[in-house]
């Protein structure tokens, strides 16, 4: 699967002029991967600065996701027509599920997911915040790996367990928060190697990232500054010692985790 490598994330961009703004706006700075989710509250404004951009749809990889509440076989399916028609499309470029969690079921849950690929509602199917074990049971079920498994992952949650399974598999492993909530600008060894570079530790946490085999990264912004700058990391070129440097943080902070996630539970 082709997906650019860096992504406009929207989470948390509910105000509709904002959303659409942004959207047009990371598209103008060079973006062409647009990631969203039912439970954003936001895929009609997405779509909508989609549409009033002037980067033709068919430049614009666009994921969505199905929410946990959603996973039966009848209402996923229900759901994935939704996320197409929330975005005013004829069809999505991948289509996640969300968690799996509360109506997750294996074989009803990933059978839908697949029917929503056969059925023309999205071109490639991803999972989202699964475990090791759960993504090997997908892979039976789908018959093969999923295009892409979104999960959080940033310098101080650097995710080598589930990067070594994405290469193995030889899928994409799409880094949600990978600014780690901009926690990523108080830690010394990426403040270090920004200075080195003239750049901001936002932009040499993406970089670093970016350096990994089978990532891609889906920073949110809400301004253009942000938006520039998250896109301008791409020119940045960390040599091995910055890399290895941001390797060796001696640090693990999970910032989207609960009782019941996949990742706590026996």
């Amino acid at each position: 699967m082709d997906l650019p490598r860096l992504g406009f994330g929207t989470y948390q961009l509910t105000d509709s002029d904002r959303c659409r703004a942004a959207v047009e706006t990371a598209l103008e700075a060079g973006y062409r991967h647009v990631d969203t989710a039912e439970y954003y509250d936001n895929e009609t404004f997405v779509g909508e600065g989609i549409a009033e951009s002037d980067v033709p749809r068919e430049d614009i990889f666009l994921a969505s996701k199905v929410w946990r509440d959603r996973l039966g076989h009848d209402d996923f399916l229900e759901s994935a027509r939704e996320r197409v028609d929330a975005l005013g499309v004829e069809t999505l470029d991948l289509l996640y599920v969300h968690w799996p969690l509360e109506t997750y079921d294996p074989d009803e849950t990933l059978r839908a997911l697949a029917e929503a690929r056969d059925q023309g509602l999205t071109r490639h199917v991803g999972l989202s915040n699964f475990t090791p074990h759960q993504l090997d049971e997908a892979i039976v079920r789908l018959g093969g790996a999923p295009a892409a498994h979104q999960v959080e992952m940033h310098p101080l949650l650097q995710q080598e367990g589930l990067r070594a399974h994405a290469r193995k598999h030889d899928y994409w492993l799409v880094a949600y928060a990978p600014l780690a909530r901009n926690e990523v600008a108080d830690v010394p060894e990426i403040q270090a190697v920004a200075e080195k570079h003239d750049a901001t530790p936002a932009q040499v946490s993406l970089a670093w990232a970016l350096s990994k085999e089978n990532v891609a990264v889906i920073p949110k912004a809400g301004t253009p500054a942000h938006i520039r700058e998250n896109y301008a990391a791409r020119g940045i070129a960390l040599d091995d010692e910055d890399i290895a440097r941001i390797d060796g943080i001696d640090r693990e902070k999970r910032l989207v985790d609960f009782p019941n996630a996949p990742w706590n539970q026996s």
